[in-house]
């Protein structure tokens, strides 16, 4: 396949690939994925397995089963109900596809995960402080504690990377390098990544991040750039300063601790990340803010 074909396909593609995650919780049918590709319904389904390496219906229900899993580690929902938002007729037929994907039936999974998630909490950490202890502290004047803030929609120019959060690199290097891209950044550019997938439930090489660049409304995409828009709304929102090894664990005390404690629910859109500092900066001096859509 030429090189041009293919970067047409994958833009296709991920065309489709968004359009399932904004439409998770509706049936989705071949003609009208097709159609969003813009391929005949014939082709369509041997195109995405050739560019994804997953079967579309691989592909629904993994993303299906991995929120699933993420609401079995940080709500209270029960097995049934998670079965009818995955799309299942009954518990049943979830727990064993449940089963196949993670090795363990829900039950076990959610105690597990939870049973681990406390360890890490209590002794992994350094010191022994817990993940609620780690954020509540000041360092160098700035505040980790979480607030809940209104921000407005945010357009941006993106690449999707797919693999472990830290290997983005690549895609950072593309996206910033692109000459339309680079033509546009100002002191005031954000600099996001829209992190659709949580470590803990999905496998390393599966993970989804969008790297984005925010732009104004004349930015027009091209060479493999798309533009998308972040819709605004209410955010818990906290800053961590330090490597970025250790933003996993501050989404665990947000989801796990913070939010409920707030009486607020995440919404089903993912959290971003504002990288606040440069490549230059010492690990140590990072600061990123994180903000977790809530209804």
């Amino acid at each position: 396949m030429r090189t041009e074909t293919r970067t047409l396909w994958e833009e296709r593609v991920l065309r489709v690939q968004r359009y399932i995650q904004d439409h998770l919780d509706e049936p989705l049918s071949l003609d009208t994925l097709a159609e969003t590709a813009g391929f005949s319904r014939f082709h369509f389904s041997r195109i995405f397995s050739g560019i994804t390496g997953e079967s579309l219906t691989d592909y629904m229900r993994r993303l299906r089963l991995e929120r699933a899993a993420f609401r079995l580690l940080y709500t209270e929902q029960s097995v049934t109900n998670l079965a009818f938002d995955a799309g299942y007729e009954n518990a049943e037929s979830f727990t064993r596809a449940f089963a196949q994907l993670y090795g363990v039936p829900p039950g076990r999974f959610r105690r597990r995960l939870r049973e681990a998630l406390d360890h890490r909490r209590t002794v992994l950490e350094p010191h022994g402080r817990t993940y609620s202890a780690m954020l509540a502290h000041h360092e160098g004047g700035i505040s980790m504690n979480m607030t809940i803030e209104h921000f407005d929609p945010i357009r941006v120019a993106f690449l999707r990377h797919i693999g472990p959060y830290a290997a983005s690199g690549a895609a950072w290097r593309r996206l910033c390098g692109n000459p339309a891209v680079q033509s546009r950044l100002t002191p005031e550019s954000l600099f996001i990544g829209i992190c659709y997938d949580d470590p803990d439930v999905t496998e390393a090489d599966k993970i989804r991040m969008d790297v984005c660049v925010s732009v104004d409304a004349s930015f027009i995409p091209e060479d493999g750039i798309e533009v998308q828009t972040i819709e605004g709304g209410e955010y818990a929102r906290v800053i961590h300063k330090g490597s970025y090894d250790g933003l996993h664990g501050v989404y665990r005390a947000l989801y796990g601790e913070w939010i409920p404690a707030s009486g607020r629910e995440p919404k089903g859109t993912p959290p971003l990340e504002i990288y606040l500092n440069d490549c230059t900066t010492p690990p140590e001096e990072l600061l990123t803010e994180i903000r977790v859509p809530l209804r």
